[in-house]
């Protein structure tokens, strides 16, 4: 009989290849997102996995300074994920050897990303196109690691090539430990609705774990998630922007419970958050990187709307730690 997914199971989701999880929820890799600080917020909310922001494997075979500094990070943010962007496997594997220095406990290589300027080099979701293409090279990166190797896919490139299912038994075969699947098109981007019936039959087409993505911006909508497609866990996206909560929220549904936030506990992740951003990225850029996170963290509020405009002009840590303390009526998780 297959293994049912973790709605069936709650005390855990059990593994990826040889990395055990205590918790079916995974912080998703976000290019310009989630940098260190991000991941260290997250952390403290209950994420029990994270990814970094994706790599360009060309780029780090190249030991770019830039791309090297998305690796690092530090002992509170383990496990920690890897996820790869190419398709040529020279780079690939350079980029493996690069990853030696670095610590981190899961592999995952990119067949979702739906940007243009990554599906016209034949990477990110375009490799859905080519399913030997992508065989091949799981089969590389699982030869040359010893570290679990997933996939991330998407359902198909448009309406009439829905092959995700196909896609994940050929990862499966080639020795992936698992595959997440986001239920969109490449065609479709971010727009209308994931297809949870697609992200079903993945998970009745294979036996290595499968992993959810799209459309989960509240612990509810995860949970409905689980339900429907049997999945072995969630990868949260764009439902943690402002939200670090939602790993609390998705703990507290499997016990019963939900948090409550308060105007205090939002101002202080908030000012905590600013705090990373500066130690990490330096007084200017940390600034500069904290706005967006500003925006995501006031949708909602009473005075957000007014708050807003102002935070994209503050260059400094005490103007935009003065601007959070005029923060009004957080949001009560639903």
């Amino acid at each position: 009989m297959k293994r049912r997914g973790f709605p069936y199971k709650m005390e855990t989701m059990g593994a990826l290849g040889s990395l055990p999880l205590t918790m079916p929820f995974i912080l998703a890799p976000m290019a310009g997102v989630s940098d260190l600080p991000f991941r260290l917020i997250a952390r403290e909310k209950g994420c029990p996995l994270a990814f970094t922001e994706m790599i360009n494997a060309r780029a780090l075979g190249y030991t770019n300074v830039r791309t090297l500094k998305l690796l690092q990070s530090s002992p509170p943010d383990r496990p920690l994920g890897v996820q790869l962007l190419g398709r040529d496997p020279e780079f690939l594997l350079r980029a493996l050897d690069a990853l030696a220095d670095y610590g981190y406990d899961l592999l995952d290589l990119n067949a979702a990303c739906p940007v243009p300027k990554v599906t016209r080099k034949g990477e990110g979701a375009a490799l859905l196109r080519e399913p030997a293409t992508l065989s091949r090279l799981v089969a590389a990166l699982k030869a040359h690691t010893h570290r679990p190797v997933t996939v991330k896919i998407r359902s198909g490139w448009d309406p009439t090539s829905i092959n995700a299912p196909e896609i994940a038994r050929r990862v499966e075969d080639a020795g992936a430990d698992g595959v997440c699947i986001h239920g969109r098109t490449r065609d479709q981007g971010y727009r209308g609705k994931a297809d949870r019936a697609v992200i079903r039959e993945v998970k009745e087409a294979v036996r290595i774990p499968v992993i959810a993505s799209g459309d989960l911006f509240s612990a509810g909508a995860a949970m409905q998630m689980a339900r429907e497609t049997g999945c072995d866990a969630l990868m949260i996206a764009r439902g943690c922007l402002g939200n670090p909560w939602i790993f609390q929220e998705l703990a507290a549904g499997r016990s019963g419970g939900a948090p409550v936030r308060t105007a205090e506990e939002l101002k202080a992740t908030m000012e905590r958050h600013l705090a990373l951003s500066v130690e990490w990225h330096g007084e200017a850029t940390g600034v500069i990187n904290f706005r967006k996170c500003f925006i995501w963290y006031t949708r909602g509020l009473r005075n957000g709307r007014l708050l807003r405009p102002r935070a994209v002009r503050v260059s400094s840590p005490d103007e935009m730690k003065a601007l959070i303390g005029e923060i009004e009526n957080p949001p009560v998780p639903g």
